[in-house]
Formats: structure tokens, C-alpha cells, sequence
């Protein structure tokens, strides 16, 4: 079984360092090969480019564009009436990733918007989001990209957020029918909302084009107090053949290098050396 590969997500991870040059370079002094990040789009992509070129580490991640966050958007994806604001941030999404050899984009479905019941507004936004993905599928084909969807879980983090459940998300890609559309699987939110994770896992691991992680309830690093065992949750991805990366999407404790136990931990345990040959 080969052994998983782990990338820093630049939006949680040296976050002790403003600029994103600077976690970068952190990320890579850490042993990390690669870099996620939420939104980048207050930068230059060619800055961005620079940065990740002099640090020598991979883009494997972004997001579309949040929307208005003054309005209270997370994402457009599903949010009727704002279909044309979703393929503006697609394009931009794109071109970043493109300047950044990204070949992953999470397309963020969005909250049920302010004063409507979740329920009644359920119908038209799973047929908004499905009608925005099979657009996004077919812009994303010609970059050699593969589209995300997330649930993020509506009891601790965001209780407005559409896509919430690894079975409505499954579900939903079973409607899309496009093989470039997959979903992130963080399993912080799969635990909140489901439990049940090796089932889960081992159910729709066929759909999953990429993890994230983080302790439950408080999360934070891996191994911090709470209910997950990670040392059990690796082993069953490695049995299940998982070749892609990892997304630490955790709040440090401490700062993010005192925190990187957990991570040479693994690397000890599978005999990998630390530094630019551990992720190969």
C-alpha cells in the first residue's frame, strides 16, 4: 500500500506569516510537496506563480471566487438568480488555476439565502446547482481540470450551507453525470453531520477526487484531544489505494510547525525521509 501524500492548506497553515510567499516557503522548509489555498484572488496570479516556483511546491487546490461577502454569499453554485455572478468567478477560478498549474477547483455551492426556509428553497437550488456543475464540467474539460463539490456540515460551521451531507452530495453527482466533477471529502464535516466514516469512505471513495482533514470537534491538529483516530482513518484510505493529496485544513493550536507532529510522525512510521523526496 502505497503511502498518502499530505499538502498544507496556505488559508490555515502558516498563517503566523502574512504573505502567501512566505507559507509557501514555510510549507516547503516543513516537507510538504504541494499547497491548497481557499481564495487567492486579492494577489496577482503572476506573483502567485513566482511565489510558488521559488518555494518549489504544487497548487493542487483552489475555490471559486466566495461571491459578495458583504451580502452573505459563500460560494454561488446553487443560488438561483446568480448564475451569471457563478460562471464570472468560474472563469476566474480558471484562469488562476491556470497560472498556477492547479488542477483541481472546489466549485462552492453557497448558502440557502437569508429569510428562506431551507426545505421549501431545496428543489431549486439542487437544480440551479446541477444546471451550474454540468456547465462548469464542460469549461472545465478543455483546461484538464477536475471540479470539487463539498458538503460542509450545518451544525458547527455553517448552518445555512446548502451542500451539507456526503449523501446529498453523492446524490447530486449521480444527477450531473459528468466524470470531471468529484467530490472533497473533508472529514471533519463528514463526521459532524454522518459519522459512520469507514462506511462512508469505503461507499463513495469511487467519487472522491480529494480529502481534507482536521480534528473533531475543535479543529485543530490530527492528533489534538477529540474524536477522530487518524492513525485508523490513514490506514483505511491506504487500503482503499488513495493516490491523491491530503488538504490540512486545520487550525494550529500553536504555531503550525509546533503542530507538525502528527505529520513526521507518519513519515517515521512509513520510513519517509523529510524534505523533497517524502512525497514522490
Amino acid at each position: 500500500m502505497p503511502p498518502l501524500k499530505f499538502c498544507a492548506n496556505l488559508s490555515w497553515l502558516f498563517t503566523e506569516l502574512p504573505e502567501f510567499a512566505q507559507r509557501a516557503q514555510a510549507a516547503a522548509a516543513a516537507g510538504f510537496r504541494a499547497v491548497e489555498a481557499a481564495w487567492l484572488y486579492d494577489a496577482d496570479p503572476l506573483d502567485l506563480q513566482k511565489a510558488i516556483t521559488q518555494a518549489g511546491v504544487d497548487v493542487v487546490l483552489i475555490n471559486t471566487p466566495p461571491g459578495d461577502v458583504g451580502r452573505g454569499d459563500l460560494g454561488l453554485g446553487a443560488v438561483p438568480g446568480r448564475e451569471e455572478d457563478f460562471r464570472a468567478g468560474l472563469d476566474l477560478a480558471v484562469r488562476y488555476a491556470r497560472a498556477l498549474d492547479c488542477d483541481r477547483i472546489h466549485l462552492m455551492a453557497g448558502r440557502v439565502p437569508a429569510g428562506q426556509d431551507r426545505a421549501a428553497a431545496a428543489g431549486e437550488m439542487e437544480a440551479t446547482f446541477i444546471a451550474n456543475l454540468r456547465y462548469a464540467a464542460d469549461v472545465l474539460s478543455k483546461e484538464g481540470i477536475l471540479g470539487l463539490v463539498e458538503p460542509i456540515n450545518t451544525r458547527i460551521t455553517d448552518p445555512r450551507y446548502f451542500l451539507n451531507s456526503p449523501h446529498q452530495a453523492a446524490a447530486i453527482l449521480q444527477k450531473v453525470g459528468r466524470s470531471n466533477i468529484k467530490l472533497q471529502m473533508d472529514i471533519f464535516h463528514w463526521q459532524i453531520m454522518d459519522g459512520n466514516l469507514t462506511q462512508n469512505i469505503k461507499t463513495c471513495f469511487p467519487l472522491v477526487g480529494h480529502i481534507q482533514i482536521a480534528q473533531v470537534p475543535g479543529r485543530n491538529e490530527p492528533d489534538s484531544p477529540g474524536e477522530l483516530n487518524y492513525p485508523y482513518i490513514f490506514g483505511v484510505l491506504e487500503e482503499m489505494g488513495y493516490q491523491g493529496y491530503i488538504g490540512c485544513e486545520y487550525r494550529p493550536k500553536g504555531t503550525t510547525e509546533d503542530g507538525l507532529g502528527w505529520l513526521q510522525e507518519y513519515w517515521r512510521s512509513h520510513k519517509l525521509g523529510h524534505g523533497s523526496e517524502i512525497q514522490d
